[in-house]
């Protein structure tokens, strides 16, 4: 299929092109040559491949002649050196040959020669009647006679014989084939005394010839001048001992020359071979070595084939450009034709899939192109609005169709008034869309103009710029509005008003969010903003600050009466029950209200001052309101100060521990102390815990805290008596670190103090913040043997579901049950439910705060297990401590001295 293509493509050349023609005329030139170059390039590769070969043949020949005849001539030597040492002790007869020559002291003489060359092999002596009498293999010598062999006959009874000849045989001393290496011995008188000979086997100048490679196919002969093969690699005991003499003229020829070279086919495998034989100079043998012609031209054939792949590619390459510029010239006149209507459909397609609607007019007016997006953008008709329509038609047609609803002319004439500058224009239509209209105008006296709807692109726009200042959950004003909002009521307040800013916080929000999810907590907020919405009035301002803080700007504010009033209003709003996605929920805020100017005139210091008077609601207790007094502001930079100062005593080491102690009410023995942290000012003296802890959990210095309190009582309670437990307490803070149980392990580690005597206390609110978390932590504490103990029980929000969710091993009591214990309408029945929920879950009870006999009595009555306060002993530190152990022991023992004696006089 190719090929017809390609010769149609030819075909077309011919006739249309004279350049064409002779391209191709000389491309078919071109390929010729390669073919021709080709071919003759393989002839010559293939002739230097035979010459290389035969070159190869010859220098191994030439090497193997040298060898075989300098070891033939080591052996000739020790030959003559033997005959001579016959003569040179007057050896003169058969009889004194075979008696002087046939003792041990000549076969260790052959031995010691043999030795010296060690790849000549065994020296044997044969005697006159063919008898072996002497040999350099084996003593003694076995019998064997050599009368029969053809070279001995020769030696005997040929006068006219050589000194030396050459017999491949049957050895009979080894059995195997030999080539045997002969030398006679006659006496002065010129009478036959005997042979010394030497047989070598075939097998030595075989793996002499397989170190010789010659690839594939090649062999190794040695031949005797008279045809008979001596040796051979590959070996073939069929051929030892052949004669190859009786063959061809060619064949007897290679026996007759001292050097050969040629070729023909061989008698033994009837391969086309290749020839080298070379004789040995001073021996009548001859080396020779062939090759296959086949072996020989093996790298000959991978050249041609990579010589013909290439030629091959190269015609093909030729070909293929060939085709293509053919191809490509007879395509151009056709593309050149189609090139404009291609064009054309282009700018059609990508002018009708615009998303915009695209109208060109010329100088006169009138249109020359419009695409489809415009059209259907106003629903108007194909056969009115095309190519030559005018500018006015087109508005009228809009106008007939609905799209218009201006008047046409006057539209049209302005239109046309400020078309010769760039322009651009939004109009409403009558079913609601925002249209821009962008006039460009052309160099010719034309325009373009471009329709795009930008409806939703307004709506996106408007609903970011809604985003920016509209809370998303509530869609009450956010922060920046509020701040946008006050500022600009601050600017405009008149004479004898004011302006009430109320900050407004949702009372324990956080545990709805806990507890019930941020799900409900979300339909909380936006309950809450819609009743403060209700709740103000027309020129109230409501905003949603952040998480559950809201702000109102009361503005037109002539008396406190109506700020008192919106309060009022705002409290009932919030104190209604919420119904959040099947719960009903109560309620309540802490506000703060700053007044302006009377509190301030610049925004930053009017919500500074509405945020301490909120923190000051906060701090007297929630679900109240409180105005900015100039005391809150010195309040607050107390605070600051005194965290300051919290921050110098951590860093200079002024926080003590003291330890207050547990008493048993059972036996009255001190069971353990809790460690308290106390912090010595230098210029207030001794602050309250209450000041100063809600700072360190409120700035994070509790973890810091924490961890040294944890440190030092553990150091200190290691030299207590070891019946005495240590309690530490133990905030919700440290617990988000989440290395809380890895300092406890280290702290113990540190002081040596075994897990088992330090117990922590903890309260609900670090089981309602991430009771998951917490609760994990917790077990991994249990599991090293570190005691849990629930402080301020029965103050929280769900402590009987922590209860059954973690086994604690003590509950403490709350002051605030045992303060009015002993009164008639008291909490004895609520710390009696307390005693035997924890005796039911084998858990232990300390009541705290115990300050009277009648509440230490009452409570031993009710069953719980241990007191602290200060009826026993307040809080002391660390070598007071240690002496109230010592002290206290001293009376228990007294005690049950005195005990003692009355039951012996009793």
């Amino acid at each position: 299929m190719m090929t017809r293509f390609g010769n149609r493509l030819f075909d077309q050349a011919f006739v249309r092109s004279g350049p064409i023609r002779w391209l191709v005329v000389g491309g078919t030139l071109l390929i010729a040559a390669i073919a021709i170059g080709s071919v003759l390039m393989a002839q010559n590769f293939r002739e230097r491949a035979l010459r290389n070969s035969g070159r190869e043949l010859d220098n191994t020949v030439l090497m193997l002649a040298h060898h075989f005849d300098q070891q033939l001539q080591d052996f000739a030597v020790i030959q003559r050196d033997f005959v001579d040492h016959a003569r040179s002790i007057g050896i003169a007869s058969v009889a004194d040959f075979r008696a002087r020559l046939s003792g041990e002291g000549i076969h260790k003489m052959l031995r010691s020669k043999i030795e010296a060359l060690p790849y000549i092999g065994g020296v044997n002596i044969i005697d006159a009647e063919g008898n072996l009498i002497n040999s350099s293999t084996a003593w003694p010598v076995p019998k064997v006679n050599m009368a029969d062999r053809a070279y001995f006959r020769t030696f005997k009874y040929d006068p006219n014989s050589p000194d030396v000849l050459i017999e491949p045989l049957h050895s009979r001393v080894s059995g195997a084939w030999t080539i045997l290496v002969a030398r006679k011995i006659i006496a002065p008188n010129g009478e036959f005394l005997g042979v010394v000979g030497r047989g070598i086997e075939p097998a030595n100048f075989e793996r002499f010839f397989a170190s010789v490679a010659l690839g594939e196919g090649g062999t190794i002969s040695m031949l005797h001048r008279d045809g008979t093969l001596l040796a051979r690699y590959p070996r073939s005991s069929e051929l030892m001992g052949r004669n190859f003499k009786t063959g061809s003229f060619e064949q007897q020829r290679v026996f007759g020359l001292d050097q050969f070279a040629g070729r023909f086919v061989s008698p033994v495998d009837g391969e086309d071979r290749l020839i080298s034989s070379r004789a040995l100079p001073h021996f009548p043998i001859l080396m020779m070595a062939t090759t296959t012609r086949a072996s020989a031209l093996t790298d000959w054939r991978e050249q041609i084939g990579m010589l013909i792949s290439v030629a091959i590619a190269s015609a093909l390459a030729i070909a293929g450009v060939l085709i293509a510029v053919v191809r490509k010239l007879l395509e151009q006149h056709r593309l050149s034709r189609e090139q404009l209507t291609l064009e054309k459909q282009r700018l059609d397609r990508a002018v009708n899939n615009m998303t915009q609607g695209l109208l060109l007019f010329d100088a006169e007016r009138r249109l020359v192109v419009c695409n489809q997006r415009y059209i259907d953008m106003y629903g108007l008709s194909a056969e009115i609005v095309k190519p030559g329509c005018s500018f006015h038609d087109i508005i009228a047609h809009r106008k007939v169709t609905g799209s218009f609803t201006g008047d046409v002319d006057d539209y049209v004439a302005r239109v046309l008034k400020g078309i010769h500058a760039r322009n651009s224009m939004v109009v409403e239509t009558s079913d609601g869309r925002s249209i821009h209209i962008l006039n460009e105008p052309l160099a010719d006296g034309g325009w373009v103009a471009t329709h795009e709807d930008i409806t939703e692109r307004r709506r996106i726009e408007e609903r970011i710029t809604h985003l920016a200042h509209y809370d998303a959950l509530t869609d009450l004003p956010n922060r920046t509005m509020f701040h946008e909002h006050l500022r600009e009521e601050l600017a405009a307040v008149g004479k004898g008003e004011e302006i009430a800013v109320h900050y407004i916080d949702i009372d324990e929000f956080k545990g709805v969010n806990d507890a019930l999810g941020h799900l409900v907590g979300d339909e909380l907020l936006k309950s809450v903003a819609a009743s403060l919405r209700r709740c103000t009035g027309p020129a109230d301002f409501v905003a949603r600050l952040g998480g559950d803080e809201f702000a109102i700007v009361q503005s037109a504010v002539t008396s406190l009466d109506q700020v008192n009033e919106l309060v009022a209003r705002i409290f009932e709003a919030i104190r209604s029950p919420f119904d959040c996605l099947g719960h009903h929920l109560i309620t309540d805020a802490s506000i703060g209200i700053a007044l302006a100017p009377e509190h301030g005139t610049a925004l930053d210091q009017i919500l500074k001052n509405a945020d301490m008077a909120m923190y000051a609601a906060k701090s007297a207790g929630r679900r109240t309101y409180r105005f900015f007094e100039p005391e809150m502001d010195a309040k607050a930079r107390e605070r600051r100060q005194l965290e300051s100062d919290l921050r110098h005593a951590i860093a200079q080491g002024g926080l003590e521990v003291y330890y207050q102690p547990c008493l048993s009410l059972k036996d009255d023995r001190i069971t353990g102390c809790e460690a308290l942290v106390r912090w010595r000012h230098p210029e207030r003296g001794m602050v309250s815990p209450a000041e100063f802890i809600p700072i360190a959990e409120d700035t994070g210095l509790i973890n810091e805290i924490g961890e040294w309190v944890l440190a030092t009582a553990c150091r200190d309670a290691a030299s207590w008596p070891d019946d005495i437990r240590l309690a530490v307490n133990v905030s919700p803070v440290q617990f988000k670190s989440g290395t809380l149980a890895l300092k406890i392990m280290a702290a113990l580690a540190a002081s040596n103090l075994p897990a088992s005597r330090l117990e922590l206390e903890i309260t609900e609110a670090v089981l309602i913040r991430d009771d998951d978390a917490a609760l994990t932590i917790l077990h991994q504490l249990r599991a090293i043997g570190v005691r849990i103990a629930l402080d301020d029980f029965g103050t929280g929000y769900s402590s009987l579901s922590y209860l059954h969710r973690f086994p604690f091993d003590k509950i403490k009591i709350d002051r605030c049950f045992v303060d009015d214990i002993a009164g008639p309408d008291g909490s004895a029945s609520i710390v009696q439910a307390v005693v035997n929920l924890a005796a039911a879950r084998r858990m232990t009870t300390t009541a705290e705060g115990v300050e009277t006999e009648e509440q230490q009595r009452l409570l031993r009555a009710l069953g719980c297990s241990e007191m602290q306060g200060y009826l026993f002993s307040a809080a002391k530190p660390a070598d007071k401590v240690l002496e109230l152990f010592a002290l206290h022991r001293s009376r228990l023992a007294q005690r049950e001295g005195s005990g003692s004696r009355r039951r012996e006089a009793g």
